[in-house]
């Protein structure tokens, strides 16, 4: 055999980098679409000064084709010949480097032709979306990818979802000083993009950063492997329907994780209102946005100890019915809002850790699929968790705008009696409903314990040797 067809031996266990540092990247991730999740508007309003309904159009024409391609990237990975780091790891390299020019341009108006001006906007940013979802794709299978038993995969997806939570963390207080600064040297209209610019570049950092500790992790496949027909993750498109539609773990799971991301954009989009309109106190904004990212951290991060003592998935369904009696709390604690920023933080703990537990149990899936199939398709499988979360997007703007016509909301105007408590509907209500669904769903439909994915680890192993 020759030399460029060897390879150094896959590193086993868990670094001390992966441990406590997986997930850097994901920070620099949030950093970086922040701006957009909470300035795009803003500035296509303000700064660029589109009129109400070219701005309205332009973000629903990008986000509805950003959603509409959300389910491909995964199968795209697995479905093209392995790159020369590695079927995943690859893609941490390869295109995050454009992302920072594509992403600028979002927030830039480059003509006084408002249509003109548009159709560039829309174009970057569906280009950049493409560009750093087949980066986040990648990154996310590496749980699935390094991690190789249930405690390897519980401790990388809560490293991961720590270190996303403190990047939201981060950008509730820096976001908008950060922009404002580089104002004073770009200028008003374009202190966005800069900002774009410079958090997109620690985006390609911090994935870079990610490159580097997996190192060793992933298997390389060769010129000559994939001559023998043994390239064990390169799957076919009916292969990828195949680990869809004969894994009923994997949907099921796909349907539980709506209830999720439910809880982290209605909550966070009807909040204001809450504590604005029923409360009359908008100030306590800031203290609620720290509990609750303290809390969502802390979830993340005490997620790994209970896997192990437990398991991935007796974890998600403890985080369900946490985050659903919290939230069904709030609906009747409704007048006192002290108690309900305490509730929602314990919440957002319980979020915490089913967002990192979530990973895993795709991951496990993977498993699932490989030991039914004999196919890898880590990449495609991981990467349906976009699919529930552009459908959360779309709900909390569904939900939220639902609410506030039922309650009666008019700007300016305080609630008063039962509408008070209706406004709870949006910020918990629906929520708990949402993870009360999901809690069964765990617990009649997800069957994969942490036993039968040994077992099947297992069976996969010794076939393959």
């Amino acid at each position: 055999m020759s030399n460029e067809n060897k390879q150094p031996p896959k590193k086993k266990g868990l670094s001390n980098a992966l441990k406590y540092f997986f997930g850097v990247g994901d920070a620099g991730f949030v950093l970086m679409s922040n701006i957009e999740t909470f300035y795009f508007m803003t500035f296509l309003t303000d700064l660029a000064q589109f009129s109400a309904g070219i701005a309205g159009l332009i973000n629903s024409i990008f986000t509805i084709v950003d959603a509409c391609l959300s389910w491909l990237y995964g199968g795209i990975i697995n479905g093209t010949k392995a790159k020369k780091w590695g079927r995943y790891r690859s893609w941490l390299i390869m295109i995050p480097w454009i992302v920072p020019f594509l992403y600028a341009l979002m927030f830039i108006r480059v003509s006084d032709n408002e249509m003109l001006s548009a159709v560039i906007i829309i174009a970057a940013a569906i280009a950049s979306h493409v560009a750093w979802n087949f980066a986040y794709v990648a990154n996310a299978t590496l749980v699935s990818v390094v991690g190789k038993t249930p405690e390897e995969k519980a401790t990388l997806a809560s490293s991961r979802a720590t270190w996303n939570n403190i990047g939201g963390l981060l950008f509730s207080y820096l976001g908008l000083p950060f922009a404002t600064l580089l104002a004073a040297y770009v200028g008003e209209k374009n202190k966005f993009a800069a900002a774009a610019f410079c958090l997109g570049i620690l985006m390609v950092v911090t994935y870079f950063a990610h490159f580097k500790m997996t190192d060793g992790y992933e298997e390389i496949e060769t010129a000559a492997d994939a001559q023998k027909g043994k390239d064990k993750t390169k799957v076919t498109i009916p292969e990828m329907f195949s680990s869809l539609f004969k894994n009923p773990p994997l949907m099921v799971l796909m349907l539980a994780d709506l209830a999720k991301w439910c809880v982290k954009f209605v909550t966070a989009a009807a909040a204001i209102y809450y504590f604005r309109d029923a409360m009359g106190n908008p100030g306590l904004m800031k203290p609620y946005l720290l509990a609750v990212a303290l809390g969502a951290i802390l979830g993340a991060f005490s997620m790994r100890y209970i896997a192990k003592a437990l398991s991935s998935r007796t974890t998600m369904i403890i985080a369900y019915a946490g985050m659903a009696v919290a939230l069904y709390a709030i609906y009747f604690a409704y007048k006192n809002a002290y108690l309900v920023i305490a509730l929602m933080t314990v919440a957002q703990f319980f979020y915490g850790m089913a967002f990192a537990a979530s990973p895993a149990l795709y991951a496990d899936t993977v498993v699932y699929a490989t030991w039914k199939d004999g196919k890898d398709a880590s990449g495609w499988i991981m990467g349906l968790q976009n699919l529930p979360l552009k459908i959360g997007v779309f709900l909390r703007g569904t939900i939220l705008s639902a609410c506030l016509v039922a309650v009666g909301w008019q700007s300016g105007v305080a609630l008063e009696g039962t509408a008070r408590q209706g406004m709870t509907i949006a910020f918990a209500l629906i929520p708990a409903i949402f993870c009360t669904a999901g809690l069964v769903l765990l617990v009649c439909g997800f069957k994969i314990t942490k036993e039968k994915v040994v077992q099947y680890q297992a069976e996969i192993n010794a076939r393959n040797k």
